[in-house]
């Protein structure tokens, strides 16, 4: 697999507010569509989690999570809502570590994130959270099928959110779902420049990829989604659950 001399990455605008069962594959191919960038073999499409969300019925009021006695007693101590608690303990494995106002947890897909990645930003309203999708790998896949569906394009899906990172201040996109590539380009027993073996690098591509996605969309700008092209990517069935750490090789467990 050769380097890329370049890369382009296209934000794809005007897409309309997703609604609970809609085609995020077809409201992207539409988009492309529009904006004079159809979708082409080879393509990456990096979708964010949020749209997905809405799409699979994950924005939840907070009046369906009960609250527990330690998330009441824990909101009182941080001057949080007792109902968000409850909602990032519900979709969490176990609580790693409880900072201010921050609970570092596992979520039931192995992702170790702030708040279980609950989120209440662009949801509607602050009486709703939005929560990851069930299963981000199967949710990439549909929505890769859906394109090869309407467009015959033979296409890779990422799945991005924002997560923080230790020792270091701000935030990136990640992948935290993938179809139809592999997430790492592995140059173990390759040479450098100077001819010596490499022993351990191994670059994950679909986190790269999603932290270049943001750069097109933003926040608060309406762009769900992105085209990466000219991207030489590895082919392949992969997973995000591959990039998850295994706990006996993590040092900040």
């Amino acid at each position: 697999m050769s380097v890329n001399n370049e890369v382009h990455v296209i934000g794809l605008r005007g897409m309309p507010i997703v609604q609970p069962d809609d085609d995020i594959a077809e409201l992207i191919v539409t988009a492309a569509a529009k904006q004079g960038a159809s979708i082409q073999d080879r393509d990456v499409i990096a979708v964010t989690q949020r749209i997905v969300s809405r799409s699979e019925h994950q924005l939840r009021r907070l009046d369906d999570f009960e609250p527990s006695r330690f998330a009441i007693d824990y909101a009182n101590q941080t001057e949080k809502d007792p109902r968000l608690v409850e909602a990032v303990l519900s979709e969490s494995t176990r609580v790693i570590r409880q900072v201010g106002g921050v609970l570092i947890t596992e979520t039931r897909h192995g992702f170790r994130c702030a708040n279980a990645g609950v989120d209440g930003s662009n949801v509607g309203g602050e009486e709703f959270v939005c929560l990851l999708p069930i299963d981000p790998d199967a949710s990439c896949l549909r929505i890769r099928e859906g394109i090869a569906k309407h467009t015959r394009a033979d296409v890779a899906v990422i799945m991005t959110d924002t997560f923080g990172r230790p020792w270091r201040h701000g935030q990136t996109n990640v992948a935290i779902g993938i179809a139809g590539m592999l997430p790492f380009r592995d140059y173990v027993g390759e040479k450098d420049m100077d001819g010596r073996e490499l022993k351990v690098t191994t670059i994950c591509v679909v986190d790269q990829i999603a932290g270049a996605s943001e750069l097109v969309m933003g926040k608060s700008d309406g762009v769900p989604a992105a085209i990466i092209r000219g991207y030489d990517y590895p082919r392949g069935d992969g997973s995000a659950t591959e990039i998850v750490r295994e706990m006996e090789l993590d040092l900040f467990p």
